[in-house]
């Protein structure tokens, strides 16, 4: 267990390095403007990494790699790959409805509890 855990830290740090460091490329090549492109790019790559890594770990036996690559690195990323792998796998199992649910609820009360932790910080430290 803590070896596994040291690779899911491991692989974290590393992706939140590359984040950082692709975030800062994007900023390079398109300037800073009102749009999170930064954001979005990190999304998108991130995401498609863990499509090709969940089939490509599942073809050629390398999902004991999943906690260093999917949690760690990717997680580190951007957690947005892991919410777009369930919502994928939802679709695929034919629950579209629940993958819908799954998408509105994640997005409206993850900014609906970002909202509220910003409202209750500003009250609480102004």
């Amino acid at each position: 267990m803590l070896t596994t855990l040291s690779l899911v830290a491991l692989g974290g740090a590393i992706g939140a390095a590359l984040r950082y460091i692709t975030g800062v490329g994007v900023l390079r090549v398109f300037g800073q403007g009102d749009f999170p492109l930064a954001i979005l790019t990190v999304n998108i790559i991130g995401s498609f990494l863990m499509g090709a890594f969940v089939v490509a770990a599942a073809q050629r036996g390398l999902t004991h790699l999943s906690p260093f690559v999917m949690t760690g690195v990717l997680g580190g990323f951007t957690t947005f790959s892991a919410f777009s792998l369930e919502t994928m796998t939802l679709i695929e199992r034919g629950q579209v409805g629940s993958a819908t649910l799954y998408v509105v609820l994640s997005v409206g009360l993850s900014v609906g509890g970002l909202a509220l932790g910003l409202i209750l910080a500003r009250s609480i430290l102004a």
